[in-house]
């Protein structure tokens, strides 16, 4: 059971952590991040060339996160398909934990829900929930 739970607790994490980083630089150190995301299987994930094609469409999808959370949402929703893919048929992403590729399918998703929201840290989110209400209120 905790081996579906604690991916979810480093999805949370990742977003916190990255939320101290200040606009416009978080959204840029994000595309790095999927980019490096994508070569994660690089070196021995067991699918031949489709491991340096997939690198190639998240090196494309992390460029355009440059501007857009959008994409690096995208990014990360790419990974968590190529994670299950190297879980059911490939090598794990980390070679002596054979479930590693099912945490990082299990993660990734949450990361990506962070991303589609904008990459708001919490202090944004609130903000942004807090006015929201103030409108609704006031047009009740």
């Amino acid at each position: 059971m905790l081996q579906y739970i604690s991916p979810i607790g480093v999805g949370i994490a990742y977003a916190l952590l990255m939320s101290l980083i200040r606009e416009p630089h978080r959204r840029r150190v994000n595309a790095l991040m999927i980019a490096g995301a994508g070569a994660a299987y690089l070196s021995g994930g067991g699918l031949g060339g489709w491991e340096f094609a997939f690198t190639a469409l998240l090196v494309y999808v992390a460029y355009r996160g440059l501007e857009s959370w959008t994409f690096i949402g995208i990014g990360w929703l790419l990974h968590t398909a190529w994670d299950v893919i190297h879980q059911l048929k490939g090598h794990p992403i980390v070679p002596f934990d054979h479930s590693s590729s099912l945490g990082c399918a299990i993660c990734d998703p949450v990361i990506a829900l962070w991303c589609f929201s904008g990459g708001r840290s919490p202090r944004e989110l609130f903000r942004r929930t807090k006015r929201s209400a103030a409108v609704q209120h006031q047009t009740a």
